[in-house]
């Protein structure tokens, strides 16, 4: 089998997708002749590969707890599983990993994650597996497993994410609620003649804090 390694030389925020997305440029390096390439990749966001402010270690106390409990705490993310078909090449060739941009913030998601994150860069980690389809010593074509050994790390401007997102979704954050939750809170807005749910939710937060009752 034709030796593998793989390398992410590269990032973009496409602006012409449906979805907003962060694509990874990815280089494949054969010792000789692929024939085909079924790949998948899984990229991991490494929270312990980089240091936080005090905004940041705030904002990820509902995901890591304190600042002294990270080191025990921050686990490995997934981001996204990505499954690509490469064409035959001969010494290398580059695709393209695009990464699912959201805001689901239900979970201790990689979302979660970088909403909270104010600047630097984000540490990824991206695992392989799949099939290589490539020539044997007597030019029979042999199907050979890529090795989960395989992998690659890159560190990701948040600059990057932030892009793609505010592309689609500027200057805001979403938030899933259930019909009668939503409801519960039209029918306060409604009573209160307020303009705006920011109005809404920053009158609720405004009660809270002064321990009245919604």
């Amino acid at each position: 089998m034709s030796a593998l390694r793989f390398a992410l030389v590269g990032h973009s925020a496409p602006a012409d997708t449906l979805a907003p997305s962060v694509v990874l440029r990815l280089r494949i390096e054969a010792s000789g002749r692929v024939e085909a390439l079924v790949l998948s990749a899984q990229v991991r966001i490494e929270p312990r590969q980089r240091g936080y402010s005090s905004r940041e270690a705030e904002a990820l106390l509902g995901m890591f707890g304190t600042p002294d409990r990270f080191a025990e705490t921050q686990r490995s993310l997934l981001w996204a599983r990505v499954d690509r078909n490469v064409a035959g090449f001969s010494g290398s060739t580059e695709v393209d990993l695009a990464l699912p941009c959201s805001y689901d913030t239900e979970v201790a998601s990689s979302a979660t994650y970088l909403g909270a994150l104010e600047g630097g860069e984000v540490p990824l980690l991206a695992l392989f597996s799949g099939t290589a389809f490539c020539r044997g010593p007597e030019g029979r074509l042999e199907v050979l497993p890529v090795p989960w050994e395989h992998e690659a790390r890159y560190r990701l401007p948040v600059a990057a994410w932030r892009e793609a997102m505010d592309r689609s979704f500027p200057g805001c954050t979403w938030l899933r609620l259930s019909h009668d939750t939503y409801r519960a809170l039209a029918r306060f807005k409604a009573e209160q003649a307020l303009p705006t749910w920011e109005h809404v939710m920053g009158a609720l937060l405004d009660r809270a804090s002064q321990g009245e009752r919604v």
